[in-house]
Formats: C-alpha cells, sequence, structure tokens
C-alpha cells in the first residue's frame, strides 16, 4: 500500500473504490491491487 498525498490519480482508475476508514481516505482495488493507497 503507498501512502500519497493525492488520490486523484488512483480513483480514475477501472475498478478503484474510495473509502473511508478510522478518518482516513483510502483507495482499494480488487482488479489491480497495485493501486491500494491510503491519503496522508
Amino acid at each position: 500500500m503507498k501512502v500519497v498525498k493525492s488520490l486523484r490519480s488512483l480513483k480514475d482508475k477501472d475498478g478503484s473504490i474510495v473509502v473511508r476508514r478510522h478518518g482516513k481516505v483510502f483507495v482499494v482495488n480488487k482488479r489491480n491491487p497495485r493501486w491500494k493507497a491510503r491519503q496522508g
């Protein structure tokens, strides 16, 4: 999982879902797990 400043480029990928957990914003992608990220 990557920690990135901006999730904009990752959330536009095919199959991406933006999720909020514990006050943090995550991008989860079931099709391509390389694009998992957390905003920090």
